[in-house]
């Protein structure tokens, strides 16, 4: 998807106070007067933008990345995403659980479907579909994009909604990788959350496994 095929009044980015999803705007003036410190505002994508792979969460998790600013960074979900990133070589330095730790991603980078932290980490369909254009955004913004890695059947389906591709036509697999029309090649992971860590559905070595996987298919590799 190239960024003239997107309508002309979709945004790249949600305000700090986006209004889109009224429920998760309300949601946020709560956990605002609860945690005024916290970051509690649409969550940006971390990385530079001259990447060829695209990590896509869920959403930012309440005392997480709602609470950091940072994708993934303050809860279990980045303990396990961010010591594969870093074993792999895709980052380096050391992972804080700050946003301010110095840790960079090197030739990936890292959103979520949904901008906003969501009530119990599940966001409505109306609330995916809301985010819709900013992921679009994202996607297509990105020039040297090969892979994007999308963690759980939530990411994969927003994913596809947002290239325009028919969610019947690719179906979720941890481990599958589907290549999409226009030479993206899109690989499924299990969600890395404390509930799939813990009950062994997402093993660490399970996730090694699709990001060494990645890396062979991004060198060309079977």
């Amino acid at each position: 998807m190239a960024l003239a095929d997107l309508p002309p009044e979709s945004s790249p980015e949600p305000c700090p106070d986006c209004p889109l999803c009224p429920r998760l705007a309300e949601f946020r003036r709560a956990n605002r007067a609860a945690n005024p410190d916290w970051h509690n505002a649409p969550v940006a994508s971390f990385g530079g933008r001259d990447c060829s792979l695209l990590i896509v969460g869920l959403a930012p998790g309440l005392r997480g990345a709602n609470r950091t600013g940072r994708p993934f960074t303050g809860d279990t979900a980045g303990d396990l995403l961010y010591a594969s990133l870093l074993k792999h070589g895709l980052a380096e330095g050391n992972y804080g659980a700050r946003a301010d730790d110095g840790l960079r991603l090197i030739d990936c980078r890292i959103t979520n479907a949904v901008r906003c932290v969501p009530p119990e980490n599940r966001p409505l369909g109306a609330e995916v579909a809301a985010c819709r254009n900013f992921l679009a955004h994202e996607i297509a913004s990105l020039g040297r994009l090969r892979v994007i890695l999308a963690l759980g059947t939530l990411a994969h389906g927003a994913v596809l909604s947002a290239l325009g591709e028919k969610k019947s036509a690719w179906k979720f697999g941890h481990g599958r990788f589907h290549d999409l029309p226009g030479g993206l090649l899109l690989a499924d992971s299990y969600h890395c959350s404390r509930y799939n860590t813990n009950t062994g559905r997402l093993t660490r070595e399970m996730f090694d496994a699709v990001i060494k996987a990645i890396l062979a298919k991004r060198r060309g590799g079977p």
